[in-house]
C-alpha cells in the first residue's frame, strides 16, 4: 500500500478571510494526494507562545508527516523560515520559538535548515504571506519526500530562537507556575508539571495576582471537572500532563483574573 502524506496546519490566520483556503490552496497544487489536518487557525494573533503550546501538544497524536506552523508577526522581516526534523515527523515555520516545543514533543530536533532554495518557494514571495509562499510550497515538496537538505542550508539547532523559559519555582508547601495557556472552555493550564500536585491535600489554596478577583480562592484537588461542586475551582493534572485549573460548569479565567505570563501560587490551603 502507497504511503499516505500527512501535513498538518497551525496559524493564527482565523476564519474570516481567505489566508487558511490560500495554503491549502498552494498545498493541494503542489501535493494533491497529501491530506491535510487544520489542527487550528484561531491561536490569538501573533501569541507565539499559545500557538507553540497548541502544536506541541497536538502533534504526538497526529499522524507522522510534516507539521506547518503560521504565528508569524515577524514575517517578512530577517527572521528565518526554518524546518526541522526530528524522529517523529518534520516541522516548518518560522525561527521564532514556535516550532521547537513541538520538536521535542516528536522527539528532539535531529537536523534543521534554512528556507533559501528559490526552487522550493512560489514564484512570487509576498513579504507579509509566507504561510503561502514559503512554508506551505516548502512543507508539500517535504510530504512528497523531497530531502529536507535540499531546502536550503543546514543550520545549528542550538542557533535557533526560543521562547523564555516558563516560571515554575517551588513554594513553601506548593509551587508557582506561570500561566501558560487559556483553551476555549476557560480553562488555566500552568507550565508546571502535575508531578507538582503530588502530596498537596484535597483542598488547596490558589493565589493570584494583587487585587485580581481570584486572590486567596480555595480549590479542590481533583482528577475531572466534576470533583468539584458547580461553579467551584477545581486544580488537575490535564490531558498534556500539567497543571490546571478549571470551574465547574464555569470559566477558571474569569474567576481568577489572569492571562498567560501571570504567575499563580498553589499550596496546601
Amino acid at each position: 500500500m502507497a504511503r499516505t502524506a500527512w501535513i498538518s496546519l497551525t496559524t493564527d490566520y482565523g476564519l474570516t478571510d481567505g489566508f487558511v483556503a490560500a495554503c491549502h490552496g498552494m498545498l493541494a497544487r503542489l501535493a494533491p494526494a497529501a491530506r491535510v489536518i487544520d489542527v487550528t487557525h484561531l491561536v490569538p494573533p501573533a501569541d507565539v507562545r499559545r500557538g507553540a503550546a497548541v502544536l506541541a501538544q497536538t502533534v504526538p497524536y497526529l499522524p507522522t508527516g510534516v507539521h506547518i506552523g503560521v504565528v508569524d508577526p515577524g514575517v517578512g522581516t530577517s527572521r528565518r523560515g526554518i524546518a526541522l526534523a526530528t524522529p517523529g515527523g518534520l516541522l516548518v515555520g518560522p525561527d521564532n520559538g514556535l516550532l521547537l516545543d513541538a520538536a521535542e514533543a516528536l522527539g528532539g530536533i535531529t537536523g534543521a535548515v534554512e528556507l533559501t532554495n528559490p526552487a522550493w518557494l512560489a514564484p512570487e514571495v509576498s513579504r507579509t504571506f509566507h504561510g503561502r509562499d514559503v512554508f506551505a510550497p516548502v512543507a508539500a515538496r517535504l510530504a512528497l519526500d523531497a530531502p529536507l537538505v535540499e531546502a536550503g542550508p543546514a543550520l545549528d539547532p542550538a542557533a535557533l530562537v526560543r521562547l523564555p523559559v516558563p516560571v515554575v519555582r517551588p513554594e513553601p508547601d506548593g509551587f508557582a507556575a506561570e500561566v501558560l495557556t487559556v483553551d476555549h472552555f476557560g480553562n488555566v493550564q500552568l507550565a508546571a508539571p502535575a508531578g507538582l500536585l503530588g502530596g498537596l491535600p484535597e483542598r488547596i489554596q490558589v493565589a493570584g495576582q494583587p487585587g485580581a478577583p481570584g486572590v486567596g480562592t480555595v480549590a479542590v484537588h481533583g482528577r475531572a471537572f466534576g470533583d468539584a461542586p458547580a461553579g467551584e475551582l477545581v486544580v488537575y493534572a490535564d490531558s498534556a500532563g500539567l497543571v490546571a485549573l478549571a470551574v465547574n460548569t464555569g470559566r477558571a479565567v474569569d474567576l481568577l483574573g489572569v492571562r498567560p505570563g501571570d504567575v499563580l501560587t498553589v499550596t496546601a490551603s
